[in-house]
């Protein structure tokens, strides 16, 4: 459910910030029935879709350039500021589910949890172009 939930949040961000300027918004899933591997697909498409808000600011000057849709405005839309959120909020549920697992007996193997923190590691892995 928390994955789930990481990928729901991405999608209200891309629908909120991204779609007026082009971007898709992928499908939400529904975190109580969604099947590991769907979610895994879903995850890869929103993390998509923020790497086009991201791009789509580094290309705006350094800011996401506002949208109709974005009425909160409790985010300063510069890049830093929103990669600096997006990177918070996805740690602190990344913690939840390592706390999570081992509150219900089903500890995860150090290489897992370790490698949770190893971003160069898991960059490399990812196909760029």
């Amino acid at each position: 459910m928390i994955a789930a939930h990481l990928h729901n949040a991405r999608c209200m961000w891309i629908k909120t910030l991204g779609r007026e300027h082009g971007i898709t918004t992928p499908a939400r899933v529904d975190h109580r029935r969604v099947a590991r591997r769907q979610l895994v697909a879903a995850l890869k498409r929103s993390s998509n879709g923020i790497e086009a808000l991201l791009t789509l600011g580094l290309a705006s000057g350094g800011r996401v350039p506002p949208s109709r849709g974005y009425v909160w405005r409790n985010l300063s839309l510069d890049v830093g500021h929103v990669l600096t959120y997006f990177v918070a909020h996805e740690a602190h549920h990344r913690g939840q589910i390592i706390m999570v697992a081992r509150q219900t007996g089903h500890r995860l193997p150090r290489e897992t949890t370790n490698g949770l923190w190893q971003w160069k590691t898991d960059a490399a892995k990812v196909p760029r172009g």
